[in-house]
C-alpha cells in the first residue's frame, strides 16, 4: 500500500514538473512578438522608450536590470502587473491579448527564444511559466 501511494505521488510530481515551463522554452511565437512590437510602439514607447530603455519614472523593459527584477517570478506576475497598472494614464485599458502580445515582444527583446505556440492570456497557464534571467 505504501509503495502504491508513493508511486502515485511520484507520478503527480512528475506530471506537474512536465506542465511547468520557463521563458527559455519558447513560450511565444515570432508573429505574436511582431504584433506586440506594434502595440508597444503605440501604447508603451512614449513612457518606456522606443528602445525599451525607460525614461523618467518608467523603468527599462529590456536588459540586465529588467531580467534581474523579474527573475524567480512567474510570467503571470509580470503579465498581471502590466494588465492592472499599464498604461500609466489608463491602467487596464489594454486587452489581455494585447498585453500577451506586448509581453511576447518584451521576451523577444530580452533574448528569450520564440516557439511554436503563442503566449496565452490564461492566468493559470501563465503561472506555470517561470521567469529565469539566465538559461537553466
Amino acid at each position: 500500500m505504501k509503495i502504491a501511494s508513493g508511486l502515485v505521488l511520484l507520478l503527480a510530481i512528475s506530471a506537474e514538473a512536465q506542465q511547468s515551463a520557463s521563458v527559455w522554452d519558447g513560450v511565444y511565437t515570432p508573429e505574436q512578438a511582431t504584433r506586440g512590437k506594434a502595440v508597444y510602439g503605440k501604447e508603451c514607447a512614449s513612457c518606456h522608450g522606443a528602445g525599451l530603455d525607460g525614461s523618467g519614472t518608467a523603468p527599462p523593459l529590456a536588459g540586465a536590470d529588467f531580467k534581474s527584477d523579474w527573475n524567480g517570478q512567474t510570467v503571470d506576475d509580470l503579465f498581471e502587473k502590466m494588465q492592472t497598472t499599464m498604461p500609466g494614464d489608463q491602467p487596464g485599458r489594454l486587452s489581455r491579448k494585447q498585453n500577451a502580445d506586448i509581453l511576447a515582444f518584451l521576451l523577444m527583446s530580452n533574448g528569450f527564444p520564440a516557439g511554436s505556440k503563442e503566449l496565452p492570456t490564461d492566468a493559470a497557464v501563465l503561472q506555470k511559466i517561470r521567469f529565469e534571467a539566465a538559461r537553466p
